[in-house]
């Protein structure tokens, strides 16, 4: 699990010689909507140079249906990144799709097979939110589920997403609530979205606060200046991890109660169910 996932486009030199100052848990290389076409090969070059020996570097490739999108992964797969993030799925069936292409480019470039993870930008066309119950059992390469707000928007021709006070449209917090659900079935870490305005920081704690409260793992990013308010609104409490820790402890002295007593409160399974997630994510790096 991963707390923060920062986009770097990888047409610039600059940004990506900063990257990995910035904190993140992970970097996703962008060749998609923050490099324009022209600029793409010399991108593709660039993240395959860049992922070479590092952990934690993802590459967002271009729709699978896309000439673009063979060129991406023909390019950077000898570097063995981390994973791919896939935009615009139609279906889990893009997703099953890409494993298999994953899996010919790992056997020609010598790459454990099964290795590379796949995380799906899973809202961002209309008849995708119809299909996600298809993302469970797809592919063991799924490592998470994302959503978009943008490309959504473009493709039903709304003019905004976001009301007068900021919040999410319905359609938006719909979308929102679906991929945190199908996550879930699927057994894969959920990401919320970009927070886009990165100067709002108050907004941004919020917002971090409030996905973590629902219950996503961990979130995207688009700027450097986001990356410490993330991963803390991520990362468990002291007072969280004992309180968790005591929760695991008191199932694992009494292995086949249904619930338990701690402090005068009656905790059942569920609450061990929480209890382990919020250990799970302590054990995360801190940066």
């Amino acid at each position: 699990m991963n707390r923060s996932l920062l986009f770097v486009p990888a047409d610039s030199d600059r940004k990506l010689a900063r990257a990995g100052s910035a904190g993140a848990d992970a970097l996703i290389l962008d060749l998609e909507d923050s490099v324009t076409a022209e600029a793409r090969p010399a991108a593709r070059a660039n993240a395959a140079d860049y992922a070479k020996d590092k952990d934690d570097v993802w590459v967002r490739i271009n729709p699978l249906d896309s000439d673009d999108a063979t060129q991406d992964l023909e390019t950077v797969m000898p570097s063995a990144p981390s994973g791919i993030v896939l935009p615009k799925p139609r279906s889990a069936a893009d997703v099953i799709a890409l494993s298999r292409r994953l899996d010919v480019l790992e056997q020609a470039s010598g790459i454990e097979q099964g290795r590379t993870r796949i995380i799906a930008l899973c809202t961002e066309q209309p008849e995708a939110l119809f299909t996600l119950n298809g993302y469970a059992g797809a592919t063991e390469r799924l490592f998470g589920l994302s959503w978009g707000a943008e490309d959504l928007s473009a493709a039903v021709g709304a003019s905004t997403n976001r009301d007068e006070n900021g919040n999410w449209l319905p359609l938006y917090e719909m979308a929102r609530s679906f991929c945190l659900l199908a996550a879930a079935a699927a057994e894969v870490t959920a990401l919320d979205t970009v927070f886009t305005d990165f100067r709002d920081q108050e907004g941004l704690l919020r917002y971090a606060a409030n996905a973590r409260r629902d219950g996503f793992g961990g979130m995207l990013a688009i700027h450097p200046a986001q990356i410490e308010i993330i991963n803390s609104a991520f990362s468990p409490s002291a007072a969280e991890i004992e309180q968790a820790q005591r929760i695991v402890a008191l199932f694992e002295e009494n292995p086949g109660a249904g619930t338990v007593g701690l402090d005068g409160r009656m905790i059942d399974r569920p609450h061990l169910v929480q209890a382990q997630r919020i250990l799970k994510m302590s054990q995360r790096p801190k940066n």
